[in-house]
């Protein structure tokens, strides 16, 4: 069998050292190049594979699935819907075709004029129809930060925290593709101090450091997914910025949690990665600290050894000022456990539907996955190169995030999630 992730391929593509998309990586997403439709692609390097274009020269045709006309929609839906057959059949041939001992495309120059495009040259979809959001609560450190802020700093952590994946069921039409801006958002707040609330724009803006599962298979109503096959019914990886209002938030969540303080805007990576591709990159689950009920047990390693940075931009910084590196293995719940516990009352997954990791937190004050943390609600001033200092986000700054896993000298990384808070309307 080929393995697209042998770390010995090589490619006749120019791929940078640092770049986030070598051969063994190929993550699938949704772009639109100049005066043509949106379709398909697969990253390479610093260029895209034009799936589309490759499904016109009969390229797919050997294959034993029907493609149709998967590749020319403006979603990967269709296509993640014929299976996982399918998305390995479709890897494993692009990752043979720029093999560098394979002269099909790379001595035609007539063909690679249209099958390869520049990635600066082209604009960048959301990769995917969502029909679901779930934004879950499973990074330790940051529930447990969060509890020390707004409880009782010596019992931090609600009872059913240690139990249950907690999550919340929100809405998906604002879920935007990086590069999108969005203006801070209105809404009630109250303070400590005040008899009645107010409205009008959120004063403490916040970014949330997270990863999204894009769910490639789903289940009928009123069946569940057990723990050991949650893998299964994942098609991939994005990067996951869930932005946060704190001041709507904070008096809105009480009782049933979060609601305007956070629907306006979550912003997403343009390319999936495969889980196939993040296979080598597995590390072992976190120690758990209570009893776990038998359905949430598992012995497989469901967390995943991947570089998380957060970086600050604004005209004002002569270069991106770094705010965290934290680690997606810092996850308490992993996202097989949150599938089984999200289908164990026979709730039903579509494909497509984007299950947020909630924010990732680490244990050391660097690796702290959003301002609330890392100012500690304010109370403790971030001081930034040109002088001035963030509690919170300021109009007109940009959130980069990125991620990235090595091994054996080679990097599968996420690009990046870019989002702009402009003033508010």
């Amino acid at each position: 069998m080929f393995d697209c992730n042998n770390p010995e391929l090589r490619t006749w593509v120019p791929v940078p050292q640092d770049s986030d998309f070598p051969l063994q990586n190929l993550p699938f997403g949704i772009f639109q190049p100049p005066g043509l439709l949106p379709r398909a692609g697969i990253a390479i390097g610093n260029d895209i594979i034009d799936l589309s274009e490759l499904t016109n020269r009969g390229f797919f045709k050997k294959l034993p699935i029907k493609y149709v006309s998967s590749f020319d929609q403006v979603n990967l839906n269709d296509f993640i819907n014929l299976g996982r057959n399918a998305w390995r059949a479709v890897r494993e041939e692009v990752s043979k075709l720029l093999h560098v001992d394979n002269a099909w495309l790379r001595d035609n120059t007539e063909a690679r004029q249209v099958i390869m495009h520049a990635q600066k040259s082209v604009q960048m979809l959301l990769p995917v129809a969502v029909g679901d959001y779930v934004d879950f609560y499973s990074s330790i450190d940051h529930a447990t930060n969060v509890g020390k802020m707004v409880r009782d700093p010596s019992n931090p952590l609600l009872p059913n925290w240690k139990h249950i994946p907690i999550g919340y069921h929100g809405r998906s039409s604002s879920i935007v593709v990086s590069n999108t801006s969005f203006h801070r958002p209105y809404g009630q707040s109250k303070l400590p101090t005040e008899e009645s609330p107010t409205f009008g724009p959120s004063k403490k803006m916040d970014f949330e450091l997270e990863m999204g599962a894009i769910i490639g298979k789903g289940n009928s109503l009123g069946s569940r997914v057990a723990v050991e096959d949650a893998d299964d019914h994942i098609f991939g990886f994005v990067l996951l910025n869930d932005w946060s209002a704190r001041d709507l938030q904070t008096w809105e969540y009480v009782p049933l949690g979060p609601f305007l303080g956070k629907s306006f805007a979550t912003s997403i990576s343009p390319w999936i990665v495969t889980l196939d591709a993040l296979e080598p990159f597995r590390v072992a689950n976190q120690e758990k600290i209570a009893p776990v009920l038998p359905y949430l047990q598992t012995k497989k390693p469901g967390n995943f050894d991947i570089n998380l940075d957060v970086f600050l931009e604004n005209s004002n910084l002569k270069e991106a000022f770094l705010l965290s590196k934290s680690n997606f293995k810092h996850m308490y719940w992993n996202v097989s456990q949150q599938i089984a516990h999200l289908t164990s009352n026979g709730t039903n997954m579509r494909v497509g539907d984007l299950y947020a990791s909630g924010t990732i937190s680490g244990p050391t004050p660097d690796s702290l996955g959003c301002l609330l943390e890392l100012s500690w609600n304010g109370t403790k001033p971030i001081s930034l190169p040109d002088g001035s200092t963030r509690t919170f986000l300021q109009d007109n700054d940009t959130v980069v995030l990125k991620g990235y896993a090595t091994q054996n000298g080679v990097r599968i990384g996420f690009g990046e999630v870019r989002g702009q808070v402009l003033a508010a309307l």
